[in-house]
Parts: C-alpha cells; sequence; structure tokens
C-alpha cells in the first residue's frame, strides 16, 4: 500500500467509524490530522492542497471552484444546520427587529463563512433584508486567496462580542461552537425554534454547511481509491445512524450520494452566495460535482 493519505476531518458521530477503523476503505491507508476548529484547514486545503482529503465549507467550495482551485467534491455531507437561531443579540440589550436590520451593522467571523451566508439568505428571503442593506464586520478575509470582499464589508482586529456590547454592532452571527461564543447570546429572532421547523417543512432539507474534497491531482492518479474513500463514508454513515436518535438535525442532513436533497440544497445555496457576491459568477450544482462523476462514475 502507498503512503497514507493526510485527512483533515472534525470528529462526529459518523466519522469515528472511518477514524477508529472500524470502516475501512479497500485500498486506501488514512492518516488523520487533529485540527481544530475545523476551519483551520480550510485555507491550507484551497490555497496549496495542504491535505489529501478534507471536510470542506460549502462557501469556500464555491468561492475555490470559481478560482479554479484543483478540488474534487465528493457528496459527502458532514456537518449543516438550522440558522435562524445563528444571528444574536447579547442578553438585556434591546432587540432590533429582523426588518428593521437595514442600515446596521452586523459581525461575523467571515463574509464568505458558510453560516453567515445562510443567515444572509435567511434575512432576505424572509425579511426583505439583503445583504447589501447591512455593513458586515468581520476578523478575517476569505479563505481563497483571490476573493475579494464585497464593499460593503468591513475588517476589525476586535472581538465581535465585545463590539457588541459596546453598541457598535447591532447583532452577531455566531455558532454555538464558536471559539467566540458567549454564553450571554441570545437569539435575534425570538421565534426561530418555530421558523426552523417551518423551514423545514417547507424546504424538505435542513441546509448544507461542510461537504468532503480530495485533491484532484489524487482523484485523477487513483481514482478507483477515491471511489474506495467515498463508499467508505458511505458506510461509516450508515453505521453511525443507529446510535443517532431519529429526526435530529444530523440525522437529516448528513448523507453520500447526489439526490434531489442535496441538488435543492446547494441551488439554493448557490442563488444566495450569487446574490451575497460571495461569488461573481453562475456555479452550477453539475459543474460541482462533474469531476467526481467523471473521474469515478457515479
Amino acid at each position: 500500500m502507498n503512503e497514507p493519505w493526510t485527512v483533515a476531518l472534525r470528529d462526529y458521530p459518523h466519522t469515528t467509524p472511518l477514524k477508529d477503523g472500524s470502516v475501512t476503505p479497500d485500498g486506501v491507508s488514512l492518516e488523520f490530522l487533529d485540527i481544530e476548529p475545523i476551519h483551520r484547514a480550510f485555507a491550507p486545503m484551497v490555497r496549496r492542497s495542504a491535505f489529501d482529503v478534507s471536510e470542506l465549507a460549502i462557501a469556500t467550495l464555491f468561492q475555490a471552484l470559481e478560482a479554479e482551485r484543483p478540488l474534487v467534491a465528493l457528496p459527502v455531507v458532514l456537518h449543516g444546520n438550522l440558522h435562524h437561531r445563528s444571528i444574536s443579540v447579547l442578553n438585556g440589550q434591546s432587540k432590533v427587529a429582523a426588518a428593521e436590520l437595514p442600515g446596521s451593522r452586523i459581525g461575523v467571523r467571515a463574509y464568505s463563512q458558510t453560516t453567515g451566508m445562510w443567515v444572509r439568505g435567511i434575512l432576505s428571503d424572509t425579511f426583505g433584508v439583503r445583504s447589501q442593506d447591512v455593513t458586515w464586520v468581520t476578523r478575517e478575509g476569505p479563505h481563497v486567496e483571490s476573493a475579494v470582499d464585497p464593499d460593503n464589508v468591513e475588517h476589525t482586529d476586535e472581538a465581535l462580542v465585545g463590539l457588541l456590547e459596546s453598541g457598535k454592532l447591532a447583532a452577531v452571527v455566531m455558532g454555538a461552537r464558536s471559539a467566540d461564543h458567549d454564553d450571554r447570546l441570545t437569539p435575534l429572532l425570538p421565534d426561530w425554534k418555530i421558523r426552523q421547523e417551518q423551514y423545514t417543512d417547507t424546504h424538505g432539507w435542513v441546509p448544507i454547511n461542510h461537504l468532503v474534497v480530495v485533491r484532484r491531482e489524487l482523484a485523477e492518479e487513483s481514482p478507483e481509491q477515491v471511489r474506495s474513500l467515498y463508499h467508505g463514508f458511505a458506510d461509516a454513515i450508515e453505521s453511525a445512524r443507529p446510535s443517532v436518535p431519529g429526526g435530529t438535525t444530523r440525522e437529516r442532513v448528513v448523507q453520500a450520494g447526489i439526490n434531489d436533497q442535496l441538488v435543492a440544497t446547494l441551488e439554493t445555496a448557490l442563488r444566495y452566495a450569487r446574490e451575497q457576491e460571495v461569488i461573481r459568477r453562475n456555479i452550477t450544482v453539475d459543474e460541482i460535482f462533474a469531476p467526481f462523476r467523471e473521474l469515478i462514475g457515479e
């Protein structure tokens, strides 16, 4: 067997079978790297193909495709979430109504962060607040070096929660697992639970955050092994399902394979990315998975 492939993945119930060796792709040896938080793997992967296999946020994937970076996306969903609760204010602060956000300043780790993209899409589709109506205050730039943030994005070196506390921000976009998360944060939308239920009832899917990508050179040189890796991910996902209660967000979003649900989710995400100038040209779902289909025949 050749040298092991380096793999950057977060620990999930559905990646544990690969990591502990209970699921082993034929003909492939895997070396799992410890990178936490996982978004620290994204820039090295898209800028210099630092790993053979990596988890990657879909907004970063869209920008990487636009920049023609040598990556092949696999139809393996590792992570996703509902994001009506991901825009927050501090407890005790007066809340601004979502429809009143135009003209305000909102903090987000990076404009190209996938959670932020989904939140902006929700604000636009539900409340008529376009991404261009808000000044987005960020601490980080895009993972893809050639990507350019829109003109209504500002950078800060200050902590976003601190800016929120001082009144310099109206809200922040921040997931519960964020390193900067503060227990004093409370969702801006008071009825976020109801809205999330309505969202899944209407759309039939949960927003995707992370897929799996491999180096293009690896896929071209070892298509059968990449096919084996893909099936390994699928087997790991299926083997983890009994340990995950039915009906959870993870159960609904984690999947392997191209199906109508995946296509519909990514089509919405691509629309959001284009509307928000995360990307500047139209990218299709067929374009995302064409290399996968060509190289390993799925």
